[in-house]
């Protein structure tokens, strides 16, 4: 079933000519990944299949009664209105169930008034008629798992990262027949993505989406889409299968380009030789020349995007961490930090979203000071910082001015110097974009640009704060390139599992609390020896329940309990009788269907506790039983 079709659709902005006579339909239970490079209409497409964008020519038609959810890459919210409001814009009786009960156990306080007990009571009422409440568990798991809180915060006073998961769970709690992302990815940590891309997966949902996450591509999309020079190809696969048949492709097109490029040289010599008088035949036959002309010149050769220049020298010393303490407030990011870094190492940062990576690199590149112990920086160390804030420049400067800022000439490793448009050239910019202003570049242009300027200086030292954010997997594969050559130290900060893969060598995992675990081993690695290790202990307490249940139907020896034993007996009965109430009382908290998801965390927290507890106090009252 066709859910949405696009026939003979062409788009231009200005002159820019995106794509033209596009063909493209989305039918029921698909899962496509659209790749392209930056600057050449992907987003647009997207906006013009969901209808925010409109087609210079051609038809886009969607199917009658299916419901269209669309993630944009800056998403668009009402700005005064609460994170709940901004949620729950789905118009389904339901959802509008569903945020009015939120609402009102957001507002619940310890001493609550007469006409609140009644409002709550009556949002229950709501949710029992409407058999709610299996949807508002769904809502709750996907608030939870997104880290939304504050549901009644005002829009206007989230982070950037906070605005992106706001819209996230927005489309997803819609649960709509077509979902459409547009990098879903970005701003979300990699516990985060895991979950979604587990979510996405088991959901029966129709999917399109634009992402540059490799191993979120392979895991949830069956088809890949590749718009290149204004065309649309297709591959039923994932991301790896993709690249295969899109080599065979090139291939081919390379040789058939070459065949028509010898017919073409062989008529054009005929053309020149013409004589004067044209038959019929001889006319069919410059018709033909000037389609053998238009077809040998093939597709557009594109800028080829080179990442090549000169690093600085670096020394024996490079940077030394001693003793480092780090807080904000009573937020513990470092305790006694202690690491001297070497020359080429790669290091991946891992943690979850607000434990201090970014502090660590601001910590590390100057932008922030410890609050005691010594950060020793080599005499000639050269840090190149590609942070997550971006090029800070005047919206106004045009882009050959911010290059010529840097510098005059730039020079190459092979000590080849360049001007800064040739530099902007080798950097996939063609001149006549050079006096663009910065303003007017997309976003993965602004990256593009940005990561420019930091290579420009020729550092030994690079601190990559997520750089695969908003960048083309073009040139992502390019910059890893660069980066696996790369011989100085190397720090990255990044969601994108592929790409810390590649590059790494070992991590300092984030874990809370100001610990720093040096992990050998790249990010797979980690995870793998994580699930391992809780494996391990679900094991350790099944064996340890099942011996402790051997050992209790064993004759009890018999024995006398010494005082303090028969003591502490008695006490571990009472304490025992009072933690599985306790126990009780939480399951029931947990199942009633009556506490928003804060609640649920902290009662699930304690649950936990309780459990751990309880199953000491139980192996300890069994050892003092067969005693007595």
């Amino acid at each position: 079933m066709n859910f949405i079709s696009a026939e003979n659709i062409t788009k231009s902005y200005g002159e820019k000519l995106l794509f033209e006579n596009l063909y493209f339909g989305i039918e029921q239970g698909e899962k496509i990944g659209l790749i392209a490079k930056n600057g050449t209409g992907k987003s647009t497409l997207l906006r013009i299949l969901v209808g925010t964008d409109y087609v210079d020519a051609g038809t886009v038609s969607r199917r009658k009664n299916i419901s269209i959810a669309f993630l944009d890459q800056n998403p668009k919210f009402d700005e005064e209105q609460s994170v709940v409001e901004n949620i729950f814009k789905a118009d389904t009786q339901t959802l509008r169930a569903i945020k009015h009960y939120e609402s009102c156990l957001e507002e619940q306080t310890y001493f609550p008034s007469e006409e609140h007990l009644q409002q709550l009571h009556d949002a229950n009422d709501v949710m029992d008629d409407l058999n709610a409440w299996d949807y508002e568990t769904k809502v709750k798991q996907i608030l939870t798992r997104l880290q939304i809180s504050h549901l009644n915060q005002p829009l206007n006073q989230l982070s950037g990262g906070q605005r992106k998961r706001v819209a996230l769970a927005r489309v997803l709690i819609e649960q709509p027949d077509v979902l459409v992302l547009d990098e879903p990815t970005n701003h979300l940590d990699l516990d985060m993505i895991e979950w979604l891309e587990q979510y996405l997966t088991r959901q029966s949902v129709t999917l399109l989406m634009v992402t540059h996450d490799r191993y979120f591509l392979d895991g949830v999309c069956d088809e890949i889409v590749e718009l290149e020079n204004g065309k649309l190809f297709f591959y039923k696969g994932n991301y790896a299968y993709f690249l295969e048949k899109k080599s065979e492709r090139e291939f081919i097109e390379a040789q058939t380009l070459d065949k028509t490029k010898n017919i073409f040289r062989r008529e054009l010599e005929w053309m020149k030789k013409m004589p004067r008088a044209r038959t019929t035949k001889s006319k069919s036959r410059i018709e033909a020349f000037y389609d053998i002309e238009k077809r040998s010149s093939g597709k557009p050769q594109d800028l080829e995007l080179t990442l090549d220049v000169r690093m600085a020298r670096i020394g024996g010393k490079i940077l030394e961490l001693k003793k480092v303490y780090k807080s904000f407030g009573v937020l513990p990011i470092l305790k006694g930090f202690d690491y001297t870094f070497k020359v080429g190492e790669r290091i991946g940062i891992a943690g979850k979203n607000g434990v201090g990576k970014s502090t660590f690199l601001n910590l590390i590149s100057g932008n922030e000071t410890a609050d005691s112990g010594k950060i020793n920086v080599g005499d000639t160390t050269s840090f190149g910082y590609f942070s997550q804030q971006g090029l800070e420049v005047k919206s106004d400067k045009r882009m050959i001015d911010v290059v010529k800022d840097i510098a005059e000439t730039i020079e190459l490793s092979d000590r080849t110097k360049l001007t800064p448009a040739q530099f902007l050239q080798l950097f996939q910019f063609p001149p006549h974009t050079h006096f663009t202003n910065v303003a007017q570049l997309s976003g993965g242009e602004k990256r593009r640009l940005h990561l420019l300027t930091i290579l420009a200086r020729s550092p030994n030292f690079l601190i990559l704060d997520e750089p695969t954010n908003d960048l083309d997997l073009i040139t992502l594969n390019v910059l890893e390139e660069f980066l696996l050559n790369f011989k100085g130290c190397l720090l990255i900060v990044s969601h994108d599992r592929y790409f810390m893969d590649k590059l790494v060598d070992h991590l300092f995992v984030f874990e809370g609390d100001g610990v720093v675990k040096d992990f050998i081993g790249n990010y797979s690695e980690y995870r793998a020896s994580v699930i391992e290790q809780e494996q391990a202990e679900k094991k350790e307490i099944k064996n340890a329940a099942e011996k402790t249940q051997q050992e209790n139907v064993l004759p009890k020896k018999k024995a006398k309990l010494s005082f303090k034993q028969k003591f502490e007996l008695d006490g571990l009965e009472k304490e025992l009788a009072l933690l599985e109430q306790e126990k009780k009382e939480l399951n029931e908290k947990l199942y009633d269907g009556n506490a928003n998801h804060n609640q649920l965390h902290d009662w699930s927290e304690q649950l936990t506790e309780v459990m751990k507890i309880l199953d000491e106090k139980s192996l300890r009252w069994f050892e003092l039983s067969e005693i007595g």
